[in-house]
């Protein structure tokens, strides 16, 4: 009798979060090595051979294939991100990297963001291993480093310097969709088929440097706080994508409540704790996130500097940069720190259909529709290949856990039942596909 992914996939995810990635940008953090070489060695263990690639010292991903029964189907990529945001210890009631199994739930930083989803793709690529599966396509699996930095050192670094690896896919599946939320008392999973672009901007004033105690009409930190505050405090308008409205739209079958542009409340109170992460999707976005100007209490400074969050709907990039700049004023610098692309596909076609039967054979009472991603993926750089990326990591979840607060959160954690009807779902769409 051989292993099920279900009956693996907790261990390996609580062994992955036992291993600290955790990523502070600017290539700093222990590095994804370890845990690649974890990754590796559970691929060559069931007879794969799994190729570990280091951009960087310390920043390793790892990618193996599975040849298909039919070498005349496009290959899909399954990926996974091996780096975590960092956690601060003193905020968690448990240790961010003990991944302690407590009220049957696995508490850890990656339990959600994305540990869980590389231990359901790695029990499903073992299992069809020692099984002696097939898929009818080839499936690319990857493992890559440096996600939560814009993947540099990861995704966006393979793409640019191993596209070969990629060679015959078109499609792609990652993380954030393809989880559950209760929308008028109907179980529905959301399946990601677009994502906001990402715009990282940098701001900065120049001015008259000078005494503390002297008149200064010059001053680069007024002038840059001026702009800080506008872009912080614009009122950007409700803008309603292909997806978005779809998605909209089967909210208010389910629930019987129209949406208001001129109210969006109305029907996000509706969706519970998924309001925040659909109420992100509806508009672009600006958020200061980081200030710096000055070394000395009593000196003016030249120059001051500020980074703007700007998140873009779907090609409105331009747009939304010539708005910035409007509002930071012509005595004000805006560059790009990282710009990225977003992506929006139709909520149709083969593989789509296979994504809500695999959901739907394991829960056959439950609706899917699909949803925008406030934030990013992979799949932005795999695009560069002409990749179309879908978010599909399939979770059951219970009504009262908070599963999209805890993205980059505090007690991050995610319910073993959870993570075994996802490899169960998984397994399912994988061997079919």
């Amino acid at each position: 009798m051989g292993v099920a992914p279900e009956d693996e996939v907790v261990r390996i995810c609580r062994e992955l979060i036992q291993i600290d990635t955790s990523n502070f940008g600017d290539n700093e953090g222990p590095g994804e090595r370890k845990a690649a070489e974890y990754t590796a060695g559970l691929i060559e263990e069931v007879g794969l051979e799994a190729q570990l690639f280091e951009s960087a010292p310390g920043r390793a991903s790892v990618v193996t294939r599975v040849s298909g029964s039919d070498s005349s189907l496009p290959a899909l990529v399954v990926h996974g991100h091996l780096d975590v945001v960092p956690a601060q210890k003193e905020d968690w009631s448990v240790d961010p990297f003990g991944a302690e199994e407590r009220d049957g739930l696995i508490w850890g930083r990656g339990a959600v963001d994305m540990k869980d989803m590389d231990a359901m793709i790695l029990s499903v690529l073992r299992s069809m291993q020692r099984e002696g599966v097939h898929p009818k396509r080839d499936l690319i699996f990857a493992f890559f480093a440096d996600e939560e930095a814009g993947g540099n050192y990861g995704a966006s670094w393979l793409v640019d310097n191993k596209p070969e690896l990629f060679e015959g896919a078109t499609e792609a599946i990652s993380e954030v969709g393809g989880f559950s939320a209760t929308i008028g008392g109907q179980r529905t999973y959301l399946l990601q088929t677009a994502e906001k672009g990402i715009s990282w901007l940098r701001l900065v004033a120049h001015g008259r440097a000078g005494h503390g105690s002297q008149i200064n009409t010059d001053n680069a930190v007024t002038q840059l706080a001026r702009a800080v505050a506008r872009i912080g405090e614009h009122q950007w308008p409700v803008e309603l994508t292909p997806t978005t409205r779809q998605f909209l739209d089967g909210v208010t079958e389910l629930t019987g409540v129209e949406f208001d542009p001129d109210n969006p409340e109305t029907l996000l109170k509706e969706l519970g704790t998924v309001a925040r992460f659909v109420g992100a999707t509806l508009q672009n976005t600006s958020n200061p996130t980081m200030l710096k100007g000055g070394y000395k209490h009593n000196v003016i400074p030249g120059s001051a500097e500020a980074l703007i969050d700007v998140r873009t709907l779907p090609g409105q990039e331009e747009e939304v940069l010539a708005t910035i700049k409007s509002l930071a004023g012509e005595s004000v610098e805006v560059s790009y720190a990282h710009k990225d692309v977003s992506l929006e596909v139709p909520f149709a076609g083969n593989l789509v259909d296979r994504m809500v039967d695999a959901l739907l054979a394991e829960d056959p009472e439950a609706k899917v529709l699909p949803y925008t991603l406030s934030g990013g993926t992979d799949n932005k750089s795999l695009s560069r290949l002409g990749i179309t990326g879908y978010g599909f990591a399939p979770l059951r979840l219970p009504d009262d856990l908070d599963f999209t607060g805890m993205f980059h959160g505090v007690d991050e954690r995610v319910p073993t039942e959870s993570l075994r009807f996802g490899a169960r779902v998984l397994n399912r769409l994988l061997t079919n596909s």
